[in-house]
């Protein structure tokens, strides 16, 4: 009679009573097993088994091998059909026969992307893994690492020849959601295993993926997953070879995208692994878990958790890996076609690269899927060795390398589709400007924000959010700036927009401006700036940009190259369909403030026709007393500079003249440019000596000059010259002074009579009134004796700078010396003053 005990050899399938209609299988020809003793490889019972003899390393056939078997062996017969691996003739493993036999043909449903290979007849009975310390994972460990690099053209050959896509498209993403929130709730670790820790993360269970739509997917997929999850389980129970079994079950998803491979592999082992963790976390708490946690030895394995730690943390770090890995494949399929091609260098490299990566994933999903087998079928007695240790740790390593270069790879790709559509962006936006409109719409849209799912702008009224709607067929100005605009420059804006908005039916009232604050993308944003930020917005009365992420980099690149934006604000000036009609009409602004309306360059042009070098012309609106002076009929004197010994010599000799001529006179200390604590003191100074009148307000002297900038910015946007342009000659003159060290005056009596000269010149002027040309006055007049005698003072010999911002516009190359008329060298000079 033969033994019904099973030899050593033969895998004990999960919850099999020893000796309970087993098969035995004779290992010699001819000689039928009838011993009814144990042998030294039996089982003593359910997951104890004595140490077996120490098998070599290729314990198993290699992949492809032929398998050949002993015609006389002798198989007793069954009450149950023994589960037994088919071969193809190329080796590749089919699923098992017990696992064909169990889908009958009423419960068959379409093989969605599965390739059918027709059994091989001839069977391998595969033995029982073994190892030198303790039980083995049932999956063969024989075949862990045999790829080389030299031969990963033939496994990527191998991989490649299972890829037969026919075009069917399933939604990844929410099936890897739904495999990642498996693998977030069963995680492997001690305290969830030994109920002391709380799960926080139920609420993922109603999320969106779970809706109709996905479940709906998943009802097509249903089988195909249960497929591949039989294929895994049977395999590790049954022990077979990893590389074979990945390529059976590339074969079963031949038909699908590399991507969906995954997903639906990585499903069918959540399958299992949530399953598994299902009743490890739950046994404690339900009478149903714990029923089935006996039948699977969890309570004898669970009772040994900490010894068990680092086979769960192992698994848990390969379970990432393989995560990872997918998300990042996930996101090579989703990359728009219409930008990127897969002649680009990097796409066409992860193409070679996601098979593999795919293949070695699956090879992972057997390694954790075999721990898991081992512990079912074995119990606490399945402890990893160093080897498998060495496998799963080896996996993960691998896949970790692969996320990384595929993540640079598609980090690659995104960037070259970032190009791609900013240029597209660019272009797009140039086209539209070169457009006709109704109305000023899509212009704003695109410059502003051209979606409707947000307000995108505030009201500086009333601080509340508006849309775009509120600037449909106006006149709008765009101030562009970044953060750094200067407080002066928002309150004289300020001070001019409210003298508009104080006459809202005059024609020039009707405008909007727009703040579009432009940072630098590439910069990250912090709370500094956005305190910046938002003190900056809640001082402009006018209607801002909600937050300056809103404007595209595009925009951004637009903006600077079309209007030359820099570093100095500008003010883009848009007429009601969106046309420009000044690129900056900031000049005009600041020289004749709402006169200036419709800041058309025609008006521009036609303002500077008006215009002549005149006493008005440079503190009109800065200071009602020299307004008054003029009216009176004074002579008025301009003075600035730092030299607060010059500045005291200078006022002095100048009363004196003034007593002694005769003459009524004012005068004013104007500083400098960029006005800092030096003049502060110098204003102290000449106040408490009561030197001269001066402007207490420092936003009045930087307006002063600012002015001046503008006129002189203005003209050379009118493509003037020195050369040719009076004016602008003596704005020239003016900017020179202030350029240099020493101080500098300018008188003036009306509107038609000036004189100005630098500070020595000057000085020594007023000084030889009485011993030189006190004589020429009554006979010429004041005004000419005085500049007849500066003229004469002149020397050829002189140095002269003018320092212009070089982010303020266009500089024109060549400029010419407002003295001598030669053309100035040009010279780059960075500066930093904080006095």
């Amino acid at each position: 009679m033969a033994s019904n005990q099973p030899t050593g050899n033969v895998p004990l399938r999960a919850g099999q009573i020893p000796g309970a209609n087993m098969p035995v299988m004779s290992t010699q020809p001819n000689v039928p097993l009838t011993s009814t003793q144990p042998t030294a490889n039996m089982p003593l019972r359910m997951g104890r088994q004595q140490q077996p003899p120490q098998l070599g390393m290729q314990q198993g056939p290699a992949a492809g091998a032929s398998v050949q078997h002993p015609q006389h062996m002798q198989i007793q017969p069954l009450q149950e059909p023994i589960t037994a691996q088919p071969h193809t003739a190329a080796g590749h493993q089919q699923p098992p026969t017990d696992l064909m036999q169990h889908q009958t043909p009423g419960h068959m449903q379409p093989q969605l992307g599965v390739t059918k290979a027709t059994p091989n007849p001839s069977l391998q009975l595969l033995p029982a893994a073994s190892r030198q310390h303790g039980l083995m994972t049932p999956m063969m460990k024989s075949d862990k690492f045999r790829f080389t690099t030299s031969d990963d053209n033939t496994l990527l050959k191998q991989v490649q020849g299972t890829h037969l896509p026919d075009g069917r498209v399933i939604e990844v993403k929410p099936l890897i959601h739904i495999v990642e929130g498996i693998f977030n709730l069963a995680d492997p670790s001690i305290g969830a295993i030994s109920g002391l820790e709380t799960r926080a993360s139920i609420e993922a269970l109603e999320d969106k993926t779970y809706q109709t739509d996905s479940l709906g997917m998943l009802e097509v997929l249903a089988y195909i997953i249960d497929r591949i999850s039989c294929e895994i389980t049977c395999k590790c129970s049954g022990g077979g070879d990893a590389h074979v079994t990945a390529l059976s079950i590339l074969n079963m998803v031949s038909s699908y995208s590399w991507d969906a491979k995954l997903a639906l592999a990585l499903s069918a082992f959540a399958v299992t692994y949530g399953e598994f963790w299902l009743v490890a976390q739950s046994y404690t708490t339900n009478q149903l878990a714990k029923a089935v946690a006996i039948l699977k030895q969890l309570p004898e394995i669970l009772e040994h958790t900490h010894v068990l730690k680092p086979q769960f943390d192992a698994i848990k770090n390969l379970v990432t890996a393989m995560v990872e890995v997918s998300k990042c494949i996930v996101q090579f399929n989703e990359l728009p076609s219409q930008y990127i091609t897969a002649e680009n260098d990097a796409l066409y490299s992860a193409s070679a690269h996601i098979p593999v990566a795919v293949y070695w994933t699956i090879r992972s999903i057997l390694a954790c899927a075999s721990q898991l087998t081992g512990l079912t079928l074995f119990g606490r007695e399945h402890m990893v060795s160093t080897t498998e240790a060495w496998e799963l740790s080896s996996l993960a390593h691998k896949l970790r390398n692969m996320h990384t270069h595929l993540s640079s790879l598609l980090e690659n790709c995104h960037k070259y589709i970032h190009d791609k559509k900013y240029l597209e962006a660019l272009h797009n936006l140039k086209t539209l400007f070169e457009m006709s409109h109704i109305d000023n719409m899509r212009i704003l849209r695109a410059l502003i924000y051209p979606k409707d799912d947000l307000l995108p702008l505030v009201d500086g009224a009333t601080k509340t959010r508006v849309n775009l709607e509120v600037l449909r067929r106006k006149m709008v100005l765009l101030l562009i700036s970044d953060l750094d605009i200067s407080q002066e420059e928002v309150i004289i804006l300020e001070q001019l927009y409210s003298e508009a908005r104080q006459h809202q039916t005059r024609h020039e009232s009707q405008y909007e401006v727009v703040w579009l604050p432009i940072v630098d993308p590439n910069m990250p944003w912090t709370d500094n700036k956005q305190k910046q930020f938002q003190s900056l917005q809640s001082a402009m009365p006018w209607y801002t940009v909600y937050h300056p992420s809103l404007i595209d980099r595009a925009v951004i690149q637009f903006i600077k190259e079309e209007w030359q934006f820099g570093k100095k604000p500008i003010l883009v000036v848009l007429d009601p369909h969106g046309k420009v009609v000044c690129p900056n009409a900031l000049h005009m602004m600041w020289i004749w403030g709402s006169l200036a309306y419709p800041f058309s360059t025609a008006r521009e042009e036609a303002l500077w026709r008006e215009e002549t070098w005149r006493l008005e012309l440079l503190v009109d609106g800065l200071d009602p007393v020299i307004l008054n002076w003029m009216a009176e009929g004074r002579y008025i004197c301009l003075y600035g500079g730092e030299d607060m010994d010059w500045i005291r010599k200078f006022t002095a000799a100048t009363n004196a003249v003034a007593k002694t001529a005769g003459i009524p006179l004012g005068m004013v200390y104007v500083g400098k440019s960029n006005p800092k604590d030096r003049v502060r003191r110098n204003n102290d100074t000449i106040a408490s000596e009561n030197l001269s009148h001066i402007w207490q307000d420092l936003t009045s002297i930087w307006y002063f000059w600012v002015r001046l900038e503008s006129m002189w910015y203005s003209k050379v946007q009118l493509g003037r010259n020195a050369e040719t342009d009076h004016v602008m000659q003596e704005i020239m003159r003016m900017l020179t002074y202030d350029s240099s060290e020493g101080g500098w005056a300018v008188f003036a009596r009306g509107s038609a009579e000036m004189a100005s000269a630098k500070g020595a010149i000057f000085l020594t002027c007023m000084q030889e009134y009485n011993t030189v040309w006190k004589d020429q006055v009554e006979p010429k007049g004041f005004m000419p004796a005085m500049r007849d005698h500066l003229a004469q003072l002149h020397t050829p010999h002189h140095c002269n700078r003018l320092v212009l911002p070089g982010t303020a516009g266009k500089i024109p190359e060549r400029i010419i010396c407002s003295e001598c008329g030669r053309v100035m060298e040009k010279f780059l000079m960075y500066r930093c003053c904080d006095e």
